[in-house]
């Protein structure tokens, strides 16, 4: 189940559940059996400078390459980057979690 954060300087009118709900429609596109995206918004009252990071984390799988990293990468860009209406920076990281990660579902 990948992973999406965002954070970002509160001076940003930012529709945090949109975002990741396109990150989660981008990553299915590309890997229709990446499942759902568990995702977070975390708005910054104190910063320097206007500013967003997105992360975004998958797992590793042989299907995973560089070329799949690369289309993937420059899709959540252009599609994140559509949303956001006001200038400012923009950072955005793909990453891989390693074999010893653990997830699944909790039933408490």
């Amino acid at each position: 189940m990948p992973h999406a954060e965002l954070k970002y300087s509160s001076d940003l009118e930012i529709d945090a559940a949109a975002i990741l709900a396109t990150i989660e429609a981008v990553i299915l596109e590309h890997d229709a059996g990446a499942g759902a995206c568990k995702g977070r918004a975390y708005p910054a009252d104190q910063f320097r400078h206007s500013h967003i990071a997105v992360s975004v984390a998958l797992l590793s799988k042989p299907h995973r390459d560089e070329a799949f990293s690369k289309a993937l990468l420059a899709d959540l860009e252009s599609r994140i980057k559509a949303q956001l209406g006001q200038p400012c920076e923009f950072s955005l990281g793909l990453s891989y979690s390693t074999p010893f990660y653990v997830t699944h579902f909790h039933p408490g």
